[in-house]
């Protein structure tokens, strides 16, 4: 026998019941970076990635609406998201906290038709993306990405983030 879906309550979950909801869900950890009109490097931590298509390849991730990063990204019309590695909580800490010398504090190059700086110590891939097309919902942008161009930099296993705390891949 099968059952009829019921109509969902017309009450909205809060901000905090969302949060506590998508903490449980287990995500890999991305540094999403870039240039602004000056040549400055943007960057901020981002968990929201998601790939969209094999063909063409193209990736998703979702950036505050009104960040810094964001407007570079968008001015720019390309960004790099450095997938980091088990190692790298610090730089996910750094570039998640705000602080305006991130770049001064982690090795980074950006080479010749890159999307954005790479942290080439602390992402295990890059993938350097030009924006096809931006969404806003509520307070965050989503970007899509066509990815041209896949860097593998370590072979260290992925940080991952779920329950608010940074985990590695386990080895069994």
């Amino acid at each position: 026998m099968t059952t009829q879906p019921t109509a969902a309550t017309a009450a909205q979950a809060s901000p905090d019941a969302f949060r506590a909801l998508m903490s449980e869900f287990p995500t890999g950890v991305s540094a999403v970076t870039t240039r602004d009109l000056d040549g400055e490097p943007r960057g901020m931590t981002c968990s929201s990635v998601t790939s969209v298509s094999l063909d063409p390849p193209t990736l998703l991730v979702c950036l505050r609406a009104g960040s810094p990063t964001l407007q570079a990204l968008l001015n720019s019309g390309s960004f790099s998201v450095n997938f980091l590695h088990a190692e790298a909580r610090e730089t996910a800490e750094l570039f998640a906290s705000g602080n305006p010398d991130r770049f001064a504090l982690v090795p980074w190059e950006q080479p010749p038709g890159a999307g954005g700086p790479h942290l080439v110590r602390d992402a295990h891939t890059v993938a350097d993306c030009e924006v096809v097309l931006t969404q806003r919902m509520g307070d965050h942008v989503t970007v899509f990405g066509a990815a041209r161009r896949i860097t593998r930099q370590h072979s260290h296993p992925p940080l991952l983030y779920g329950q608010r705390q940074f985990r590695s891949w386990s080895h069994t």
